[in-house]
């Protein structure tokens, strides 16, 4: 794995990638598709006619395991934490042409830092916008790069103003808590 690089702004934002970005986005793909659409596959925040979220358990897409490890281990560097002391939650955001996510953040739990990684991006189909006070950061979506945040950073992502499906998954990453804490 790439090191991650740390953009300069005023809150940093952190930019990694997977040397085995397009097999493991292949196989992603193909196991997406098969599951999304199964009646027990979980979907929310619906708006502007989509579902923004959709919860795919690990085990349904076993190709998303090199993500949450390459996740894991940029997590552990910015944080200077052991891997072993997460927790992560993730999620599939698909978004078609005229699809865009409004400004949000995603500190509503213990989260320490959140990731978006793209699995399918081409040009135009959508920035990731993080802002930062008065300035905006824009980062074209690059099938292979994962970029990562801190939780209470807004950011939102521009309309998707192709004819192809962009496809990414999000991540939060806490600290686990004890046995007794959970």
């Amino acid at each position: 794995m790439q090191r991650y690089s740390q953009l300069t702004t005023k809150e940093p934002v952190y930019i990694g990638s997977l040397p085995s970005a397009e097999q493991t986005n292949r196989d992603i793909l193909q196991q997406y598709a098969a599951v999304k659409d199964t009646p027990d596959i979980r979907k929310t925040h619906h708006f502007m006619g989509r579902f923004e979220n959709t919860y795919i358990p690990e085990k349904k897409i076993p190709a998303i395991r090199a993500i949450l490890d390459m996740g894991l281990f940029y997590a552990a560097e910015i944080l200077q934490m052991d891997p072993s002391e997460f927790r992560l939650g993730f999620w599939f955001n698909e978004m078609h042409k005229g699809h865009q996510t409004t400004l949000h953040t995603h500190e509503e739990e213990d989260e320490l830092l959140s990731a978006v990684y793209y699995i399918q991006a081409t040009e135009n189909s959508g920035d990731l916008v993080v802002r930062s006070g008065s300035e905006s950061l824009h980062l074209q979506p690059v099938a292979g790069r994962m970029i990562l945040f801190r939780p209470e950073v807004p950011h939102e992502v521009e309309k998707n103003n192709t004819d192809r499906m962009r496809l990414s998954v999000a991540i939060n990453f806490g600290r686990n808590l004890p046995d007794n804490e959970s």
